[in-house]
């Protein structure tokens, strides 16, 4: 069977390898060539560019991505078994695959030399899918060196992602999302596209990084004020942030913030604003 770049299909290098999906390394492989290349078009324009992928595997859609037109891939793998397949594909592609054998959350990006900005394309390992983002929506500093992320993520975590205040979804992580962040989910695979099959469905987001977050306040103490709001939800902003300030209910009223309002009624301003209070004593 021909594929549209000439190499064997996906199924029939990962049987000629003797892989497996590894369950530990959060491992689904994305085989259908017409998605993947879906996946490198939701990404571009692609020509000229420089894409970071992060657990390529087999490399599906890293050959997607090389053949709808990116001049440079840097595929950052941990599972040293896939290897071989990148390299097959590096063959194909002479001097536009960079295969980079390490853990995508102990790289330093930085020592990469990419150019500024480059991309983010990846259909993660569901373990690590979240701290990585989490990562990233943290670099300093800001603007980052990448001009947007396109990020496969369970259903659920990209609902999180995307969830606006008020609705069920709306957490910690979309909080520094949407602070940092424009997220759209762009569409949604089913767990039948994915080998093994996983129990959920997968969805594809996109995040454009705002050039200067609004407002403008310190990532941690914004993560504090999320993670002690948050950790209770049901209990009102008064209760939930005295950890933080005995003096919550007076610090959120001369804020115009209601002591009664629950978490998820905030708005990202809201939480900066708290988080900007709480480092000046005011």
């Amino acid at each position: 069977m021909s594929t549209p770049d000439g190499l064997p299909p996906l199924r029939q290098v990962i049987r000629a390898s003797g892989l497996s999906a590894k369950k530990s390394l959060g491992q689904n492989f994305l085989l259908d060539f017409n998605l993947t290349r879906r996946i490198a078009r939701a990404a571009g324009p692609l020509e000229g560019a420089t894409i970071v992928e992060v657990g390529p595997g087999p490399g599906g859609l890293t050959r997607a991505l090389l053949l709808e037109g990116a001049s440079r891939v840097v595929a950052i793998e941990k599972d040293a078994r896939c290897l071989p397949a990148l390299s097959d594909i590096a063959a194909l592609y002479p001097g536009r695959l960079e295969i980079v054998a390490a853990d995508a959350r102990e790289v330093d990006y930085g020592a990469l030399g990419l150019p500024s900005p480059a991309r983010i394309v990846a259909n993660l390992p569901y373990g690590v899918a979240t701290p990585l983002l989490i990562g990233w929506l943290k670099t300093a500093p800001w603007p980052p060196w990448f001009d947007r992320l396109i990020l496969m993520f369970q259903r659920e975590v990209a609902d999180r992602i995307a969830a606006q205040p008020g609705s069920k979804d709306f957490g910690r992580l979309a909080v520094l999302a949407g602070w940092r962040a424009r997220a759209l989910i762009l569409f949604t695979l089913p767990g039948e596209a994915f080998t093994p099959r996983p129990k959920v469905d997968s969805a594809l987001v996109e995040l454009v990084p705002r050039p200067a977050p609004a407002p403008p306040c310190e990532v941690g103490q914004l993560e504090k004020v999320t993670a002690a709001a948050f950790g209770q939800r049901r209990k009102m902003l008064r209760s939930s942030l005295r950890q933080l300030t005995p003096d919550s209910e007076a610090l959120l009223v001369s804020l115009g913030i209601d002591p009664t309002a629950r978490a998820e009624e905030l708005s990202v301003a809201d939480f900066c604003r708290i988080a900007n209070a709480l480092t000046t004593g005011r």
